[in-house]
């Protein structure tokens, strides 16, 4: 693994540490200020909604892993169809995972279907994909940035001046 895959995949790591906290504060804000819950199925249990958000944080994180190990340093590019993709694909992970657990846990195929009609709309799932598509340009920026030559930013007293 080269210097630059490293640190695509350490930079990948924070970014998706930062995803897992933007997805807490946002469905924290929401829930306060809408006075819904994050899910608003009385029979979901406690680990709906973590298991959800958890598929969508593991797809952005595998997509962050691949577009930085894949792509060579001078080739990296901001991309906003992978951007765009990306939410697409975690909104659509976080409701197809609540639909599936629902499903299995009522034992009923229509439980599930009717969670994933009921939010479609929801500002959950949405905060879910918009949050993604500004993690993953956020990161092929810093890749970029990375790939042609910028460096960390140094301390006045890192320099050697005198």
């Amino acid at each position: 693994m080269t210097a630059f895959q490293r640190y695509a995949v350490v930079v990948a790591a924070f970014a998706t540490a930062l995803y897992l906290a933007l997805i807490v504060a946002a469905f924290g804000f929401i829930s306060l200020l809408a006075d819904v819950e994050v899910v608003s199925e009385p029979d979901a249990g406690a680990f709906v909604g973590p298991t959800m958000a958890a598929a969508s944080l593991l797809l952005v994180a595998v997509v962050l892993v691949v577009s930085g190990v894949r792509v060579p340093p001078a080739r990296q590019r901001i991309s906003i169809g992978t951007a765009l993709l990306t939410g697409l694909g975690a909104y659509a992970v976080y409701l197809l995972v609540g639909g599936v657990l629902l499903a299995a846990s009522s034992g009923e195929a229509v439980t599930g279907v009717l969670f994933l009609g009921a939010n479609l709309g929801s500002p959950f799932p949405v905060a879910v994909g918009i949050l993604a598509v500004l993690i993953v340009i956020t990161y092929l920026a810093v890749l970029v940035a990375r790939g042609h030559g910028a460096s960390r930013p140094h301390w006045p007293w890192e320099h050697d001046d005198e």
